[in-house]
């Protein structure tokens, strides 16, 4: 039996069900949003985490999840990320943490990423027109599987090129993730 992770941080979720999940899978406090109505006393309280522990945000691969990630992201800076490719997320047509595996949750937790403001942009709007991340006809499909390998979600062009400079993709991890999907052509896997 494998022992349970314990995280530090505390984890930003949406709602009751996937603070269910997350305890199914990792041994973790969560401050639950209740839904995409964020109040000024669960921002209060997501301060206060990020002073005392760190927050991770782990909500789900959704508009109003993305939504909320950016509302507390703004608020709170410094916060980590987790995200959660929404094959893994859906269950009978609902989409949410709440219907991950805990080796899903596992996995997102175990490759967090750290929001950084300061530098230069690592990656240019230029390289992602170069690269066909924008305005090329499986631009969505190449944002999805270079999201996943790299640990940032999915994301329009526009928010997938913010998250490359803001979560510190690295050039080496760049390299690494085009290369594993030359290696991979796309057959459904990342």
């Amino acid at each position: 039996m494998n022992p349970i992770l314990k995280i530090k941080e505390v984890i930003v979720v949406e709602g009751l069900h996937d603070k269910d999940a997350i305890d199914r899978a990792v041994k973790a406090d969560c401050l639950i949003s209740g839904g995409s109505a964020v109040s000024e006393t669960f921002l209060r309280q997501v301060e206060r985490a990020q002073k005392e522990r760190g927050v991770i945000i782990f909500t789900d691969p959704d508009y109003p999840g993305e939504r909320i990630r950016k509302i507390v992201a703004q608020r709170v800076p410094g916060c980590k990320h987790a995200f959660l490719p929404k094959e893994e997320a859906i269950a009978n047509g609902d989409l949410g943490i709440e219907n991950a595996s805990p080796e899903s949750i596992r996995r997102a937790l175990e490759t967090v990423r750290t929001e950084w403001a300061g530098g230069d942009e690592q990656f240019s709007w230029a390289e992602m027109v170069e690269h066909g991340l924008n305005g090329a006809p499986n631009s969505a499909e190449l944002r999805d599987r270079l999201g996943r390998l790299l640990g940032i979600g999915y994301g329009n062009a526009k928010t997938f090129w913010k998250r490359l400079n803001m979560l510190g993709v690295t050039r080496e991890e760049w390299e690494w993730a085009w290369r594993q999907m030359e290696q991979k052509p796309n057959d459904g896997s990342p």
